[in-house]
């Protein structure tokens, strides 16, 4: 069984928010394979459906980023799941907008929904599915940042990276995390990202 998590704040407010690319994700994910409804389950809303062949649960946790690992820990809890059964995908400042890097274990680089699931009974060996979303240029305003909309002028390229995401699944529910990223990038090159927005680097 494959725990697909997307990270995000609950509410229409946060909605179009950079920090709720996550949700979008797994959004795209549900409506590419025929997920079934959305269901108020472990603290959060869970889909449960197929991506070629494997059982898989998509969940949103709706404790507000800053306490996603109380309702990622208890749908792993109650499944048994491994930590490599599980990848969440969340919007990182890090990586220039539309870039995608899929990453297994580490630290949370700042990213307090990561430090929750981190400090639940997951622990850090989960994959993490990285969604560039860019760097406002100075620490100070990465708060604002991240609790902003998209601008008109990026829903091009999240629109491509979200569908990207959701096309190549296949290749995350194989366990093909290196091949999963490059075909995300293959469907969705970042070159066609707004540009007005580099990040600080590929770290």
């Amino acid at each position: 069984m494959l725990l697909l998590v997307g990270l995000g704040n609950p509410g229409a407010k946060y909605a179009g928010n950079r920090h709720n690319i996550g949700f979008m994700a797994v959004d795209a994910i549900a409506r590419a394979h025929g997920f079934g409804p959305w269901k108020k389950k472990f603290q959060g809303e869970l889909a449960e459906g197929h991506i070629d062949g494997v059982r898989t649960l998509l969940l949103k946790p709706q404790t507000f980023m800053n306490e996603s690992g109380r309702s990622v820990g208890e749908a792993a809890n109650f499944h048994k799941l491994s930590p490599t059964d599980i990848v969440a995908f969340y919007d990182e400042i890090d990586l220039a907008p539309g870039r995608f890097r899929m990453k297994k274990g580490g630290g949370a680089a700042g990213h307090n929904g990561i430090r929750s699931i981190i400090a639940s009974s997951v622990g850090e060996g989960f994959r993490r599915a990285r969604m560039g979303v860019g760097h406002p240029g100075v620490k100070e305003l990465v708060h604002h940042h991240v609790l902003s909309d998209f601008h008109k002028a990026d829903a091009e390229w999240v629109s491509n990276l979200l569908e990207a995401c959701a096309k190549a699944a296949p290749l995350l529910a194989k366990g093909e995390d290196e091949k999963y990223q490059g075909e995300v990038m293959r469907l969705a090159p970042a070159e066609k990202a707004n540009p007005r927005q580099q990040a600080s680097g590929d770290a």
